[in-house]
Order: structure tokens, then C-alpha cells, then sequence
């Protein structure tokens, strides 16, 4: 039995590994695709934003329908979905169909997310394993930042843009099969209730927001359909709050946001993918708009980062449990800032190698910033994991998406003011832009240094913290810490 949880740990992390990989796959075919279809450039859009208006709009209702129906239920499903609708968008005649695809490939996600990382804390609650799977689940996570671009560029340029979704069928149906026979059936908390109203509204609200910052760029911030998506988001946010407020089986306990380690762990990881979100977008834009770079040359510029990530990942739950989550996480993501800052520092004259350094650093740091994940979603009460992952996915997304809007603007005043030619004038941009960014990614290091400073080693024989103590904010443990 005990084997069996390691197994599990694998199909957790495939996974993981074909929805990264499906992120980061996709953005070099695009081309391809549009030339295959003849499409606009506003159905190409879509084909990215449909995934992650379905992703991101269901992350809560999928954490929470993990946490009711089984987290083990929710993580098969997703699987079985997000395969099923990989093979749909690699056979689609159209772009209708593949549109289509990418929404259920969006749900898939959903599901396969929330119910991953609340897995793993279920499946490993000893501190010293748990830190062992983190890591080889964090380690299996970095692989696709280099391996997506890479392949998906190899792949249109030698196949067909179909593989890039079809490559995602052989191992979804492996995780598949080794998830059915190697994980235990989980806990289903029937008493808790599905919380209908909630898991509506949270919907509704989600897809407003994100919806609203996908297109903002392009209909203008203030044409009415964004301001209007603006306005039912804040609309959805105020009625989820009163709902959870008054509700018997709340979604979200708001009592757990009065946790320091939670609601520190939240908006630190936020204010990470507010700049990593920004920065990556842009710096793809940078290298083959601004150095001129083939999208395979740009491609394999990632691959040394992610191979330090990848080792970086795989010691860094280790290291916590050393030196304490506050320490190493609060470095981790000083050197993520560090790092994005000193992307601004590279000019027109940038060459592969002289990327490098910058690249390697953020690879340690971000490396090391993988325990996050487990501290956050552990610092709840058990029944509540799923929904915990969810929205620290939530976090994620939206800041992600706020990152690339709002460093897309400072990019584009500071352009505006520059003077030269046209990539003269965006290099100047992308410099401000990613030290703008730093500096966000920058505001979560005291944050966490001071959210995580309680962050203590819990014993698993030791029971769970109760109700009280979130209500008088005494923060849960997570069990990283040695």
C-alpha cells in the first residue's frame, strides 16, 4: 500500500506535466494554425483564451467538487476529460471545433489542478515524505517551461500543429490507468454540501474577470462590454462574500482567510505571478521582436533554466524543512525579483549567453519557491484542501493575467516616450516593464517572511487545528518545517 502512494505521486505529476505542457505548447503553432485554418487574428486569440477563461473561471468549483465528491473522483475526471478533449483539438476540421476542444480542455484543468496538489498533502501527511513528493512533483512541473516551447515549435515546423495536442493522449491515458490503480479512494465530505449559489456565483465572477483582462487590450479598457465585465465581477465578488457570510456549507470558510499563513501565502504567490506572468509574456516578444531570435533559438533558451528549476525544485521542500518555509521561501522570491529586474538590463547587442545569468538565477529562485504550494493549501482544516488549491490557482491565474495587462501598459508608455526605431522604442519599454515587475515580485518577500515566521513542524500523529483556532487567528501549521 505504502508503494502504491508513490505510484500515485507519478500520476499527480503527469498530470501536472500535460496541463503545463499544454500551456506552453501551444504559443509557437499558432502560425501554423492560422495558416492551416485561414483565420483571423481575433479566432487565433481565442483558440489561447478559451482554455483559460474555462481554467480559470472553474478552479474554485473544481477544488471544491474535489473536496465533496473525492478528491481522488475529481482528478480522474479531469484526466479523462482533458485527454478526450486533447485528441478532439488535434483531429479539429475548424477552428470552431478547436475552440470547442480548448474549453473542455479548460475544465479538464480545472479539475486536474486543485485536485493534484490537494493529493499530495493528503497522500503525504509525514512532513519528510511529503517533502520528498513535493519535490519530485515540483522537479516533473519545471520540465515543460522548456520542453512546451521546444516541441511545439519542432513539431509545427517538422509534423503538424495536431501533435502538440495529440502528444498529450498517450500520457493522459497512462495517468489514467496508473491514477485508478495506485490511489486510494478518497474521503468524500457529503456533510459539507455543494454549496450551489456559490459555486455559481464564484463562476460568474471568475469569468467575468478574466475575461475582461484577456480582451481589455484589444476592445479598449473603457468600451462598455469591459467596463460591464469589470462591473458583474465586483457585483459576483460582493454576492460570493455574502453568500459564504451566510451559507450553512460555505464554499470557502472565510475564516481561513484571517489565517496568516494562508492569506500571506495567497497574496505572495499573487504578487509572484503578477510579475513572472508579465515578464515571460513580454520576454518571448523581446527575443524575436527586439534580438531577432528564431522561435527555436528562443526556445532553447529555456532549457538550462529549467534543468537548474528542475533540480532546484527537487531539493528546495528539503531545504524548508531545514531552514523553515519563512527563510527559504522569502529568499527564493528575492531572487525571482532579482532576477526580473535584471532582465531590463539587457539591451538591443543581447546575445543567448548573456541571457543566461539572469535566467539561472530566477531558475534557482524559482525553484526554491515550490514549497509555497504545500504550505498554503496544508495551512487549512482537512475537507477544505481542494477548494484551498483552487484558490491559490485563482490567485495565480488573475494576477497572472493582471501582470500581463498592467506591465503591457507600462511597456507601451514607456515606448511612447522613447525615441529611435520601432525596436529601439520597444526594447525601451521591456526594460521599464520588467523592472516595474521586479519590484511587485519584490513587495511579497517581507510579506512572506512575515506570514510564514509561525510556520512550525507539525507531528502526524498530532490532530488537526479546530475551528477555534481560526477564529482567534492562530495560524495552522503547515508540516514542511522542521
Amino acid at each position: 500500500m505504502k508503494s502504491k502512494r508513490w505510484w500515485a505521486l507519478v500520476a499527480v505529476a503527469l498530470g501536472t506535466f500535460i496541463t503545463d505542457l499544454d500551456t506552453n505548447i501551444v504559443s509557437l503553432a499558432l502560425p501554423s494554425i492560422q495558416r492551416d485554418f485561414g483565420i483571423s487574428l481575433q479566432s487565433l486569440e481565442w483558440i489561447v483564451s478559451a482554455y483559460l477563461l474555462a481554467f480559470a473561471s472553474l478552479l474554485l468549483v473544481g477544488g471544491r467538487l474535489g473536496d465533496v465528491l473525492g478528491l481522488r473522483r475529481a482528478f480522474l475526471a479531469g484526466l479523462v476529460l482533458f485527454t478526450i478533449a486533447s485528441v478532439a483539438a488535434g483531429v479539429a476540421p475548424n477552428e470552431t471545433v478547436l475552440i470547442a476542444a480548448r474549453v473542455l480542455q479548460g475544465v479538464g484543468g480545472a479539475l486536474i489542478t486543485p485536485a493534484g496538489l490537494a493529493l499530495l498533502i493528503e497522500l503525504f501527511p509525514d512532513p519528510r515524505e511529503r517533502a520528498t513528493a513535493i519535490g519530485i512533483w515540483g522537479a516533473i512541473g519545471a520540465v515543460p517551461v522548456a520542453l512546451g516551447p521546444v516541441l511545439g515549435g519542432v513539431l509545427s515546423q517538422y509534423a503538424s500543429w495536431n501533435w502538440i495536442f495529440l502528444v498529450n493522449a498517450p500520457v493522459g491515458v497512462f495517468a489514467v490507468v496508473l491514477s485508478a490503480v495506485s490511489m486510494p479512494r478518497s474521503q468524500r465530505h457529503r456533510s459539507s454540501g455543494m454549496d450551489l449559489p456559490g459555486l455559481v456565483v464564484s463562476a460568474l465572477g471568475l469569468l467575468a474577470i478574466t475575461y475582461a483582462l484577456i480582451e481589455g487590450e484589444a476592445r479598449g479598457w473603457s468600451s462598455p462590454l469591459i467596463v460591464g465585465s469589470f462591473v458583474v465581477a465586483v457585483l459576483a465578488a460582493s454576492a460570493f462574500l455574502l453568500i459564504e457570510a451566510k451559507s450553512r456549507n460555505p464554499m470557502i470558510d472565510l475564516g481561513v482567510f484571517r489565517l496568516r499563513v494562508f492569506s500571506g501565502g495567497i497574496v505572495g504567490v499573487g504578487l509572484w505571478a503578477f510579475g513572472i506572468y508579465g515578464a515571460v509574456f513580454y520576454l518571448g516578444l523581446y527575443l524575436q521582436n527586439g534580438l531577432h531570435f528564431s522561435p527555436t533559438l528562443a526556445g532553447t533558451a529555456f532549457i538550462p533554466m529549467a534543468a537548474l528549476m528542475t533540480v532546484a525544485a527537487s531539493l528546495a521542500p528539503k531545504i524548508a524543512l531545514r531552514f523553515g518555509n519563512d527563510r527559504t521561501l522569502a529568499t527564493a522570491l528575492a531572487l525571482i525579483a532579482i532576477s526580473v529586474a535584471w532582465l531590463g538590463f539587457y539591451g538591443a547587442g543581447t546575445s543567448w549567453l548573456d541571457l543566461q545569468p539572469a535566467y539561472l538565477l530566477y531558475a534557482i529562485g524559482a525553484g526554491a519557491f515550490v514549497p509555497i504550494n504545500s504550505v498554503v493549501v496544508a495551512a487549512v482544516p482537512p475537507g477544505r484542501n481542494g477548494v484551498a488549491s483552487g484558490t491559490l490557482n485563482v490567485s495565480i491565474q488573475v494576477s497572472g493575467l493582471l501582470g500581463v495587462a498592467i506591465l503591457g501598459a507600462v511597456l507601451s508608455a514607456g515606448s511612447n516616450a522613447a525615441t529611435g526605431s520601432e525596436a529601439h522604442r520597444f526594447i525601451a519599454g521591456y526594460q521599464v516593464a520588467m523592472w516595474v515587475g521586479g519590484i511587485v515580485v519584490a513587495l511579497g518577500v517581507p510579506l512572506l517572511a512575515w506570514a510564514l515566521r509561525s510556520v512550525r513542524h507539525v507531528n502526524p500523529e498530532e490532530e488537526p487545528a479546530d475551528a477555534a483556532a481560526i477564529e482567534h487567528d492562530a495560524p495552522l501549521p503547515a508540516p514542511e518545517r522542521a
